[in-house]
């Protein structure tokens, strides 16, 4: 299977090949793709693709990848369903179906100027890693920038090795829900290392993703701080199935995710989220 004769359409994944493939955790991997043939692939962060394992189907993954380098088109993806699953045995050298970038993505540019708090639990640091590298590559263009990430146990942590690369240059707090005879950093909820770092709450400005109790709880707590919906964004992916906003399955109240989010102002979605079967 080549990209010759690919013919640009909202509902038809360019065949990409695989150029790298690297194992985070025991069920977590990330994948870079080799450029289109077409150009450069652009982003913002905080948007996603439609990956498309073929004779599988297609998932919806946000994109992990350095915003400034369109050459490289990064995923990290959490095997756990039928077409995770099938990616998560691509080789080098696989294609794999690509349609995007969709949605609206992070507001890195509101938060220019003011100190940016980025919030991630589990999987939802591979949504925030492209803020991560931008705020790393315009680190003068922020007040300060922290990072807090939590995970389950050490073992589910991502990108080990970049966060103490990032460490050198940011405050970054990582903590787990279980240490193991190893570890030696935080343990607990990610709620409980915030109030250590807001300094400022009205030039706070918060990205933050993981569950949806993680990321109620960590808005609750900041507003305790004095930090106001308006200046936290989160991440709202579920359910996504066309990307474009045609079928309905991501639908969120008066919302469709994949068309006015998935990034979206707290205050915006904080009540729909408590809203069940929603």
């Amino acid at each position: 299977m080549t990209a010759a004769g690919w013919v640009p359409d909202a509902m038809r994944p360019e065949p990409l090949r695989v150029a790298r493939v690297a194992w985070e955790t025991a069920d977590t991997f990330t994948f870079e793709l080799d450029p289109s043939p077409r150009g450069g692939f652009r982003f913002e962060p905080g948007q996603f693709n439609m990956l498309y394992a073929f004779g599988a189907g297609e998932s919806a993954i946000s994109i992990a990848g350095d915003p400034s380098r369109p050459d490289r088109l990064v995923h990290t993806v959490r095997a756990v369903g039928a077409v995770t699953r099938v990616l998560a045995g691509m080789r080098r050298g696989d294609f794999v179906g690509v349609r995007g970038p969709y949605g609206r993505g992070w507001p890195v540019g509101e938060a220019h100027g003011h100190d940016l708090l980025i919030v991630a639990g589990g999987i939802g640091l591979a949504p925030l890693r492209p803020v991560v590298l931008h705020a790393l590559a315009n680190k003068k263009s922020f007040k300060s920038v922290s990072l807090i990430y939590g995970a389950r146990t050490p073992s589910d942590l991502l990108y080990k090795k970049e966060i103490s690369r990032w460490s050198k240059a940011l405050r970054v707090e990582v903590t787990v829900d279980r240490g193991d005879p190893g570890w030696d950093g935080h343990t607990g909820v990610v709620t409980k290392l915030l109030a250590g770092v807001v300094r400022s709450p009205e030039s706070t400005r918060v990205m933050s993703c993981g569950p949806e109790v993680m990321m109620r709880f960590v808005a609750r707590e900041l507003g305790a701080l004095g930090v106001s919906e308006d200046r936290i964004a989160i991440s709202t992916e579920r359910n996504m199935k066309c990307g474009v906003g045609w079928c309905g399955h991501c639908q969120l109240g008066p919302y469709l995710l994949c068309r006015d989010g998935p990034t979206f102002s707290y205050d915006r979605v904080a009540r729909l989220l408590t809203v069940r079967e929603l």
